[in-house]
């Protein structure tokens, strides 16, 4: 293995462990159900069990998740390990999005269910509830969204 890709390597493991990590907090401190208000109308921790995806649609399609799950991560590491020719922000892109799908799709293996936690209501609009995970592969996306425009528009380039 490259040495190049030992960040990648420490990164995805690194948001596995925050993503695992706030989980275990929070399911060894709260009851299944249970919200605590942080900012009343705003944020609050909220511990639900997911067993679909956003907005819990297609709720107990494991197969078709762990199915879904795996092309996804065998795609994305493919592009992480082509990435050496593009701008460095598609490589941060990849491994972003790689972490998160890796500690939603550890939930899904071992509890058949994603731990879900992180609650707000923004302009009266309740979100669903999300994990570190969520937001890992929420970020890498739009990272990936912005290379694109930015390469697009000729802002950056490959080998940069």
């Amino acid at each position: 293995m490259r040495k190049r890709y030992i960040f990648e390597i420490i990164a995805i493991a690194l948001m596995f462990v925050i993503d695992q990590f706030t989980k275990y907090l929070v399911t060894t401190n709260m009851f299944l159900g249970q919200e605590i208000v942080i900012i009343k109308n705003f944020f609050s921790l909220n511990y639900l069990r997911n067993t679909g995806a956003g907005f819990s649609i297609m709720e107990g399609q494991m197969t078709y998740f762990y199915i879904i799950t795996c092309i996804a991560l065998v795609i994305l590491t493919i592009l992480l390990l082509k990435s050496k020719n593009e701008h460095w922000l598609y490589t941060v892109a990849y491994t972003v999005m790689i972490g998160g799908t890796v500690g939603n799709f550890y939930d899904r293996i071992v509890n058949k269910y994603v731990i879900d936690f992180i609650d707000f209501i923004i302009l009266g609009y309740d979100f669903p509830v999300f994990n570190f995970a969520d937001i890992f592969l929420t970020v890498g996306c739009g990272l990936f969204i912005l290379a694109t425009i930015l390469e697009y528009k000729g802002v950056i380039h490959a080998d940069k």
